[in-house]
């Protein structure tokens, strides 16, 4: 696997967009492994139950494009920071909708704090706000004990 740095900005959700979830666990392992796994897209679907397939358009890299498909949804997401093993992030669309995905992994009494922040803007978002919002909850909780689960088990 080869990994990319960035050089611009950092990348967050928007804490003002119609639906905003975040969430932090620990994790019994080292960002660098943490970072790892969460990388590791193609493999998203042997731990995380809500990804059905992922595929990558290039390495792990700023800029790099990949594919993947969760419940209903087709997304498109393209890589924004690539910061092994401290930040990862990413934008898509779906659906009408615009999404950030911003993750950090901060080093903490020989394990990792994770933390995932996530937005949704667009008319979609609005319009469905309180559906998503439940949703998106829900999500960043399991989407959090699913990678704990997984970096502890490897």
């Amino acid at each position: 696997m080869t990994w990319g740095c960035t050089l611009a900005a950092t990348m967050n959700a928007d804490r003002t967009a119609p639906v905003f979830s975040e969430g932090t666990i620990t994790v019994a392992a080292a960002p660098e492994h943490v970072w790892d796994v969460l990388a590791d897209f193609e493999h998203w679907p042997g731990w995380n139950s809500k990804v059905e397939s992922v595929s990558l358009d290039g390495p792990v890299a700023t800029g790099t494009v990949f594919r993947w498909k969760a419940g209903s949804a087709k997304l498109v997401s393209t890589l924004r920071d690539v910061e092994r093993p401290t930040r990862l992030s990413w934008t898509g669309r779906t659906l009408g909708i615009d999404a950030i995905h911003a993750w950090t992994f901060t080093s903490a009494n020989g394990g990792t704090v994770v933390s995932m922040e996530e937005s949704f803007s667009g008319l979609v978002a609005k319009l469905l706000r309180r559906k998503l919002q439940r949703d998106l909850d829900a999500t960043t909780v399991k989407g959090l004990a699913a990678l704990k689960a997984a970096a502890e088990r490897r």
